[in-house]
């Protein structure tokens, strides 16, 4: 089997609850089991370390009563066994207390109701598979019997054949009585009459033999557990929202949450700052597009995930030429792997760089960063990977002035840009576009990659290389807007096939040029009708692909459903070329859309429209918590304020656009620069106040033109913090 090239989609989940921990996550039945036969179960390291965890008392299932969640690691999950022999109802709550992180950890309490005590037995059926992630995702996984199961005096070891793989599942504390049989534990236990019985089960994952530590230690509480720890810091590191508007506050408050759970620490490295995962179930790793325009999108609530996300994708950049992998001198990785495939590799960590726009979008987020004027030293660092990127580019991926994309074997992805199912790229009749492609957001990318290196150029005063950049980006904004643009409908072709023929499905791509700042300023009133049209805008979002489209299916993936993230891009876009209404009616969308789905927006929902039905109808086999999703809001809160330091040259532009009744917002603690800067907007005029701006910084409270716009001459130019053109 070969992870890369899986084009379908994985079975809906269903009712379940979904926790995480980093590289870990848990996926079960609302009462908390764990049933054979389909996804669920507890991941390490894109392995499923359980694919069967059922408890029985006195062989019967727990009644599901509740599900409390807690972190986004934790949950408690509240049940009844069955009467006791002469009662009518039940007087046993069963309660399993459930931590994921590295493996799992499972307090499992029964607390007797009734005057007599009650004798039971307790069963917990464990299963594993040890299946690769891509295995199960394409339910194409190993079968159980495969794996081997050793009961011994505290619990069970299970390994793969090769015993490349396998977990330990040990009962706790030391001595706790219970018998063991492959796949089984069993307790029986008698429960005080008005008491308790306890008992912890832990999972963790053993690797080349090896255990590793449990990051749920029964000898802690587990909120002073690693993870716990992690988590308090974060929230008491990042800027505190205050609002009136009550969706916003609760839209932010989730994504700061789930954000600080999908970090990734890397062991190697324990002192860097962490990466970011793409989202669960199906994409707990680092993601090259993913993690870096999550990181973009942060930026206001956490800078160090840029940096942190940076660093690892800087290590792991390409090196040599391998058609396998798609690797290539500079190239940006698209993910990054961990589990066995086929059955024999060995358990190790492997990149894929089967995409083309994770390498601009890497010098893009370095630029940005750099604006904000944090990690300066870092980011300096890193400017020789932004030079190998940008290497990559032209002596890898251009052709005739614009970058493509095409796969190397047919083991890779067909589809190398975001919208990146089988069937993403497709003409207006419906035909499916074939590669080699060069995607209208990936000029764009490319576009603003090179003035951010300009800006680098221009400070260190290197005038020959700021020239040799500004030149690249005018050349490749000018053919742009010449080859893409389709005047007779009015909007940025898809894409452009390898005959060189545009790609006129009218999709959602355009709105990433308008972010990117390669649209022509009188391109871009078009654009924007033709975005905020009933062809394209449900009320809660951008359709991916519009409705009159031949391709056209909102229940699709990526034929004419909203992403979250992408509208969230599409806002900005507009709002940065002075589109207000039009940028306001999507992140109001948007916000109510995410109150919909109880404040955490999914990674992608249904492309109905809202004159439809009034809620957003959710994609069945959608990731959440999703990174990019959970990072939207932020994104959107920052598109409202036109929020947009530019720390080098000594300016912070913050001019707010909130919508009409939008409530009254105050920030407190943004990082900026070596500052912590607190803002405070008033509902009923807009007029911001700002404090702690760092030393030399102007508040500008005028709007920004776009990079696009008319400002030509350098000195204008070096006004608004841009290079010359």
């Amino acid at each position: 089997m070969n992870a890369w090239t899986f084009e379908g989609q994985p079975g809906a989940l269903g009712d379940t609850v979904t926790l995480v921990e980093g590289g870990s996550f848990c996926v079960c039945q609302c009462g908390g089991d764990i049933v054979p036969g389909g996804a669920q179960g507890v991941y390490h390291a894109d392995t499923r370390l359980l694919s069967r965890w059922m408890l029985r008392v006195d062989d019967h299932p727990v009644e599901p009563l509740q599900v409390i969640m807690g972190e986004p690691y934790h949950a408690t999950f509240l049940g009844k066994a069955r009467p006791r022999p002469g009662w009518a109802e039940s007087t046993l709550l069963v309660v399993r207390d459930r931590y994921v992180g590295g493996g799992l950890r499972e307090d499992l309490t029964l607390r007797n109701m009734s005057e007599e005590a009650a004798g039971c037995v307790v069963c917990v059926q464990a299963g594993a598979d040890l299946a690769d992630l891509f295995e199960v995702k394409s339910e194409r996984s190993w079968p159980a019997e495969d794996v081997e199961m050793n009961p011994g005096e505290r619990g069970i070891e299970v390994y793969s054949p090769s015993r490349a793989r396998g977990a330990r599942i040990a009962v706790e504390p030391p001595g706790t009585p219970v018998v063991t049989a492959p796949g089984l534990l069993t307790f029986d236990v008698v429960v005080p009459a008005r008491g308790e019985w306890h008992v912890t089960v832990l999972v963790t994952p053993v690797h080349e033999g090896e255990e590793s530590s449990a990051r749920f230690p029964v000898a802690h509480p587990p909120h002073h557990a690693e993870p716990a720890r992690r988590l308090a810091e974060w929230t008491a590191s990042t800027p505190v929202l205050e609002s009136t508007n009550a969706a916003l506050v609760e839209a932010l408050a989730r994504s700061r949450e789930d954000l600080g759970s999908l970090r990734l620490f890397d062991r190697d490295h324990p002192d860097e700052p962490p990466a970011i995962a793409a989202g669960a179930p199906w994409f707990m790793t680092l993601f090259g597009r993913d993690s870096l325009l999550t990181s973009w999108m942060a930026l206001p609530l956490d800078q160090t995930l840029a940096l942190g996300t940076l660093r690892r994708l800087a290590r792991l950049q390409g090196t040599k030429v391998d058609a396998l992998s798609e690797e290539e001198p500079g190239k940006i990785m698209h993910e990054l792997r961990f589990g066995v495939q086929d059955g024999s590799s060995p358990y190790g960590g492997r990149a894929y760089y089967g995409s083309v726009d994770a390498t601009p979008l890497f010098v893009m987020l370095l630029g940005e960063l750099r604006r904000w004027g944090v990690h300066r030293e870092a980011v300096e660092e890193l400017l020789p990977h932004a030079d190998a990127a940008l290497a990559w580019i032209e002596e890898y991926a251009s052709r005739d002035g614009f970058v493509w994309y095409q796969r190397k074997t047919d083991r890779g992805l067909v589809n190398q840009g975001w919208k990146d199912s089988f069937d993403g790229v497709n003409f207006a009749d419906g035909t499916i576009a074939r590669p080699p492609i060069a995607l209208a957001e990936v000029q764009g990318y490319v576009y603003a990659a090179y003035l951010a290196r300009a800006h680098f150029a221009c400070q260190q005063g290197d005038e020959a290389a700021e020239r040799r950049y500004v030149q690249r980006a005018r050349e490749i904004r000018e053919a742009f807007n010449e080859r893409f643009w389709l005047p007779g409908p009015g909007y940025y072709a898809m894409g452009l096939d390898g005959r060189g023929r545009p790609i006129d499905g009218l999709g959602s791509n355009m709105g990433h040029c308008l972010w990117a700042g390669i649209a022509d300023e009188d391109k871009a009133q078009q654009v924007a009708r033709h975005l905020l049209s009933p062809e394209m805008f449900t009320g809660f979002g951008v359709r991916t692909l519009a409705s009159s489209m031949g391709a056209y299916n909102p229940m699709s993936y990526h034929n004419g459903s909203v992403w979250p993230h992408d509208s969230a891009i599409i806002a900005a876009g507009l709002m940065r070329y002075g589109h207000v209404e039009e940028a306001q009616r999507i992140a109001v969308g948007l916000l109510e859309a995410a109150h919909a789905f109880g404040g955490r927006l999914p990674e992608l929902f249904c492309g109905f429209g809202k004159e439809e039905y009034r809620r957003p109808v959710p994609y069945p086999t959608s990731c959440s918590p999703q990174a990019w999703a959970a990072a939207a809001p932020i994104q959107l809160l920052r598109t409202l304020l036109r929020l947009d330091p530019w720390v080098p040259y000594g300016k912070l532009w913050l001019v707010p656009a909130l919508p009409e009744g939008f409530g009254e917002v105050t920030i407190k603690g943004m990082p900026v620069g070596d500052s912590r800067v607190g803002i405070r907007i008033r509902g009923e005029d807009g007029t911001p106040l700002v404090s702690g701006l760092p030393d030399g910084v102007e508040l500008v409270t005028e709007p920004r033109c776009p990079i696009s716009g008319a400002c030509r001459s350098g000195p204008a130019r070096r006004a608004h913090g841009l290079p010359a053109l």
